[in-house]
């Protein structure tokens, strides 16, 4: 069997296209805005300030788990959660060193 087609392109190219599918929906640019202005971890909030269903919420939640731009702890009956930041460091990087590499050349 042939290579998948992630297998082609490097880790960093993967783990940066990852992290950006899942911040490409309004609703979860809106919840990581939260948790940043937060300044904290969020437990169950998010319902209340977005104006969402709770299952909505939560699998925009699960996508940003998925891709490691939050951390979830279990606190009693409800999950917390918080910004990564290992990964967001590597997020701020990978995206800074990809918009960087454009130099503003005239081609057409």
């Amino acid at each position: 069997m042939g290579l998948t087609k992630t297998e082609i392109f490097t880790d960093e190219q993967n783990k940066l296209a990852l992290m950006l599918k899942a911040m490409a929906h309004p609703a979860r640019i809106a919840i990581l805005q939260s948790i940043i202005q937060a300044n904290a971890c969020i437990c169950g909030d998010l319902v209340h300030e977005l104006g969402l269903a709770q299952a909505t919420i939560s699998q925009h939640l699960r996508e940003l788990k998925n891709a490691g731009l939050i951390k979830g702890t279990i606190e009693g009956v409800s999950v917390c959660y918080c910004i990564s930041p290992e990964n967001w460091k590597l997020l701020e990087k990978h995206f800074a060193s990809f918009m960087g590499a454009y130099k503003g050349s005239m081609c057409c």
